[in-house]
């Protein structure tokens, strides 16, 4: 059986959520927080709670803002078929607990376990990053170790199939059996020859769902 992990933004959303905050709500400096993360010399779990820290915004600013992002319009279709052939599906974020679960509420989609760093108000226009779902042996010091839910799918017995588009999906990339990689995850899969599938979205993802029940990877070639 399959267990599909399916990261967030910029897979299942349109946008990146954290990002779109940064940039109507940011103080200086979380720009270059960035930079340093990009340059590899911050995790991504130190990254984001320093950049969270940056969010100057209430709460009814951030509900608007994240009001806008949009949702790939194919996604509900293909939870549907996942969940017709009984297989796991669970969203593993690092981003943000409560976009993800507003976002999916108002698109109306299915209530799916999900698994992403906390956002937590501390005041009026104040916040903090919780990351309940770190590893301190996480290899990309992120808030989310994405790999830990893919050694505990295989551990049950399950082959693991990743959905992701970036940088934050490219360390379980190379634990997964097999990949549906979008944006930038395409190039890091064809770079170290990990078994992958190039889609630009789950219309994509949805019509490979029959190879993958064969479970076969020469089919998905």
């Amino acid at each position: 059986m399959w267990s599909v992990l399916c990261d967030f933004d910029g897979t299942i959303s349109t946008g990146d959520v954290t990002d779109t905050l940064l940039e109507a709500f940011g103080k200086p400096g979380w720009q270059e927080l960035e930079a340093e993360w990009r340059a590899g010399r911050i995790g991504s779990r130190v990254c984001m709670q320093q950049q969270i820290a940056c969010l100057d915004a209430s709460k009814e600013e951030l509900d608007e803002a994240i009001d806008a992002i949009g949702v790939d319009e194919a996604f509900a279709a293909f939870v549907d078929a996942v969940c017709a052939r009984g297989w796991d599906l669970s969203i593993v974020s690092d981003g943000l607990d409560y976009a993800i679960e507003r976002i999916l509420h108002r698109h109306r989609l299915p209530a799916l376990p999900f698994y992403a760093n906390r956002l937590v108000q501390t005041d009026g226009r104040t916040w903090r990053l919780d990351s309940p779902y770190a590893n301190e042996l996480c290899r990309s010091a992120s808030g989310m170790c994405k790999c830990a839910f893919a050694c505990r799918a295989q551990a049950a017995g399950n082959k693991v199939l990743m959905i992701g588009d970036g940088r934050s999906d490219f360390c379980v990339a190379g634990s997964a059996d097999w990949v549906f990689a979008k944006g930038s995850l395409i190039t890091h899969c064809f770079d170290k020859r990990l078994p992958h599938v190039p889609i630009s979205g789950f219309d994509d993802a949805l019509r490979m769902i029959p190879a993958l029940a064969e479970a076969e990877p020469s089919l998905l070639v």
